[in-house]
């Protein structure tokens, strides 16, 4: 059973697999001897290409289910699956039943390979496993062995901190529910990794680092598509067992929420970020209490939330990690609304919340900020440079870096890691 869950969706035989299926469906659908049928296949695809673009423009710009455009290779790969469903339904009335089960199956072959490609750009199920999710319902409570004792004093710090012969030689998951005691927010379970230095008995003081996804999304979607686990066992494999404590949280409270990452009429999201999460970790888990060694990540949304968190709250996040991040958060492309829904209109109030507006009005000298984004993402890659650019007048150590050949999906924050990862360790004194 393991052996199955452990197939790969993004490479190996499955994916050449679909890609036959995909071009044998399609060679079924598009040839039949009928002088009229050339006519038919050019109507079924410029009907796909019509319905495609009216889809993306209800999801996005009259429903603002996303708030920024898709991706146009995920745009692109659905096409040819609506093409095919269109052309299934044109041979449908008049063929046999023997016809028509060769037309479904090759409309299913189409498909097939349509959404293996476009899980395959956003990088996010990448097994037969973390499409079903049983690794991360496998993950357990985060039990009282591993919780911080009320009257524990601090370990020495990472620096000087030195590992037992017997230290393990790879983190683990756990997951547990972070309250909304301040904020009244109610949040999914987050997850939390702890390298194998928080395992041994004299636990060094570890920095930590507080993740955000993306939206829609949730806190799984780290362990998944940025392979959190093994970007962070590597780390502690190279540093002797030191890598910081990460905890995934959720700063929505369901799969299509957008809190916008703020205080506002639609959640209390930044008072849930900002009291309720740092209180628990330092509370719970035994990590350490300076907050120089406090980081605050994300991808997409996750990385607009983390330059908010850490812009509007230096004093608990002194480095950032933004992937993809947007300039400003936002509910829909028209501003006007995001405003609207969240503010009720008020542009002042809105503003005032807003990394940019903030790094014009503070200095933030101290702190650090990781950017990165897919080069081939051009829209997310100008706002990386913008909030680059703001954040080294106001004070940022800043880095900004453009992934080659990666999009807007978790592949830029997979291969963008190990050097965010670097950026934080130098700023912690973990650098060797």
């Amino acid at each position: 059973m393991d052996s199955l869950l452990d197939i790969s969706l993004v490479d190996g035989p499955f994916l050449w697999l679909s890609i036959i299926a995909g071009m044998a469906g399609a060679v079924y659908l598009l040839w039949k001897r009928q002088s009229s049928w050339p006519l038919a296949v050019a109507a079924c695809l410029a009907g796909a290409v019509g319905l495609v673009v009216l889809a993306h423009w209800i999801l996005v710009d009259l429903m603002a289910i996303f708030s920024e455009n898709l991706p146009f290779e995920t745009v692109a790969w659905s096409v040819p699956a609506v093409a095919a469903a269109l052309l299934f339904g044109a041979r449908f009335p008049r063929a046999t039943w023997k016809s028509r089960v060769r037309s479904l199956a090759a409309m299913l072959g189409v498909v097939l390979v349509s959404l293996v490609q476009v899980n395959a750009y956003f990088g996010l199920n990448n097994t037969v496993a973390d499409l079903l999710g049983t690794a991360v319902a496998r993950i357990q409570p985060l039990e009282s062995s591993l919780q911080r004792a009320p009257d524990s004093k601090p370990g020495p710090a990472p620096s000087v901190w030195k590992a037992p012969e017997s230290i393990p030689r790879s983190g683990i998951l756990r997951k547990a529910q972070i309250p909304g005691n301040a904020s009244g927010f109610t949040a999914r379970e987050a997850y939390i990794y702890l390298p194998p230095a928080y395992q041994t008995a004299a636990r060094p003081s570890l920095p930590v680092l507080v993740l955000f996804s993306g939206q829609p999304g949730g806190p799984a979607d780290w362990l998944t598509g940025g392979q959190l686990r093994a970007q962070l066992d590597r780390f502690a494999e190279a540093h002797g067992g030191i890598a910081p404590v990460a905890i995934v949280v959720d700063p929505n409270g369901s799969g299509n929420a957008n809190t916008l990452c703020m205080d506002s009429r639609i959640a209390q999201a930044d008072t849930y970020l900002s009291q309720d999460v740092p209180t628990w970790i330092s509370s719970t888990l035994d990590v350490s209490k300076d907050h120089r060694l406090w980081a605050v990540g994300g991808f997409s949304f996750g990385g607009t939330c983390a330059v908010q968190m850490g812009t509007n709250h230096p004093e608990l996040f002194t480095s950032i990690v933004g992937f993809s991040a947007e300039r400003e958060p936002s509910l829909a492309k028209d501003r006007n609304k995001t405003i609207a829904d969240s503010f009720e209109g008020d542009v002042g109030a809105f503003e005032s919340r807003t990394p940019l507006f903030l790094m014009q009005q503070r200095n933030y000298e101290g702190s650090g900020l990781y950017l990165a984004a897919g080069a081939t993402d051009t829209e997310f890659t100008d706002y990386m440079h913008v909030l680059a650019d703001a954040g080294t007048e106001a004070g940022f150590t800043t880095e900004a870096h453009s992934i080659q050949h990666a999009g807007h999906s978790w592949d830029t924050v997979v291969r963008g890691m190990p050097g965010a990862l670097e950026f934080l360790s130098s700023r912690w004194g973990l650098s060797q």
